[in-house]
């Protein structure tokens, strides 16, 4: 007797050319409650004190886990190619961005 596997139900997504060009963001903040993880994308630009979240996601804790799962594995498989990412101290925000400053 052989065992058959279920076929998972395939799921179309579609992904509108507004959300395709993606949102760019270099700093993140993460919240949550008893229900939630709140995840605010923020873009912050070198000499300007105002940071503006640019995209907020909402989840389940299930799928906040599930998330972090594939970014780990992501990132190995990313880093077993291009080799360690550098961590930055999140305590030291970079906010000249490394560059010099500018002069109008």
């Amino acid at each position: 007797m052989s065992e058959t596997k279920k076929q998972q139900p395939q799921i179309n997504i579609e992904l509108g050319e507004d959300v395709a060009e993606g949102v760019y963001s270099n700093m993140a903040m993460i919240t949550h409650s008893n229900t939630e993880f709140v995840l605010d994308f923020i873009r912050l630009m070198p000499g300007v004190p105002k940071a503006k979240v640019k995209s907020r996601v909402v989840m389940t804790p299930q799928h906040a886990k599930r998330l972090l799962k594939a970014l780990n594995e992501n990132l190995a498989k990313y880093e077993s190619i291009h080799g360690p990412i550098k961590d930055m101290d999140a305590g030291k925000l970079p906010m000249n961005f490394g560059g010099p400053a500018a002069q109008a």
